[in-house]
This record gives structure tokens, sequence and C-alpha cells, in this order.
């Protein structure tokens, strides 16, 4: 492994832990030439997924770019990057388990809309607005209203619940 700061070739392994998800493995490392410390993660290798597209089309998945969209959504929201990052592996570690490789895109679109809809209702709306390609406000209504049906069903089972305490 290369330093990251002086690119030298030579350094050892101070600790090394499983990660949070428990599919990675964490390794501090000293470097032997400059002394400075870098962390360095290793995932097993896993047989490539494939992505297929709308039109059928086929590119690797990327967990990176899932990233960067769920970012996107999550923009200015109480949202970590813990949690896409949890998201976005839980998407991954469930892909390898359900596909060997040709992955349609749809199901991770709707995985991942399941995911913003438990994480962040509005961080779930814009990304349903890109991936489903809203065309106007209508689109937005369609959406939300089973959200605010919810919430209206919760808050009535909060109202019931006092009634019948007090």
């Amino acid at each position: 492994m290369r330093c990251p700061f002086c690119r030298i070739d030579n350094d050892r392994v101070i600790d090394s832990r499983a990660g949070d998800d428990g599919n990675t493995i964490r390794r501090r490392r000293e470097c032997c030439a400059c002394r400075r410390r870098f962390t360095t993660y290793e995932r097993g290798e896993r047989q490539q997924l494939t992505v297929v597209k709308k039109g059928g089309d086929r590119e690797p998945f990327d967990r990176d770019k899932l990233k960067r969209g769920l970012a996107k959504a999550c923009w200015k929201r109480p949202v970590t990057e813990s949690d896409i990052d949890g998201v976005v592996t839980a998407l991954e570690t469930e892909l390898h388990d359900s596909y060997e490789t040709d992955v349609p895109s749809r199901i991770i679109g709707e995985r991942l809309m399941e995911a913003l809809r438990r994480l962040d209702q509005v961080a779930f709306v814009r990304f349903a607005s890109v991936y489903r390609e809203f065309k106007d406000v209508r689109d937005f209504v369609e959406e939300l209203e089973p959200i605010l049906a919810e919430a209206n069903l919760a808050q009535a089972a909060v109202g019931d619940g006092h009634r019948l305490g007090g």
C-alpha cells in the first residue's frame, strides 16, 4: 500500500478491525518511511453487478453514483453521510444476495425510494421527482397522497390513544 503522504510503498499495519457495516475491514497503517499514519478499508470482492437500464443499455453497478444521487436528494436535510452510506451498503448487499449479475435499474430505484421514504420524506419526494420524471405539480401530489394518508392515520391513532387513556 502506498503512503498517501510520501508515496513510498512500505508500511506496517498497526490495528485491524471490522468496519461498522460488517462487510469491510478497517486497517490503521503507519508508513515506515515518513512515520505518518493513515487508514485503509478492505472490502471483499464480489462478482460485478451490471445494471440493466430501461432501454436495455447495460452499465457496471456504481455505488458512488448512487451515493451522489442520494446526496443530492438529501441536500440540506438532516441526513448524514453515514446514513447515505448505510442505505447504499444495505442495497448493495441485498442486490448481491438476490441477483447473480444483471439487476434491473427499476429495482434499484424502487429500493432507494423505499429507504428514503423511511429516512427523510422530503428527500424521498426529491428523489422520486427525478426518478419518476415528474412532469408537473400533479405528479408531486400523487406521490404525496399516500404519505399524507399514512400521517393522518398515525395522528388519528395517537389521538385515539390519548382519549382512551384520559
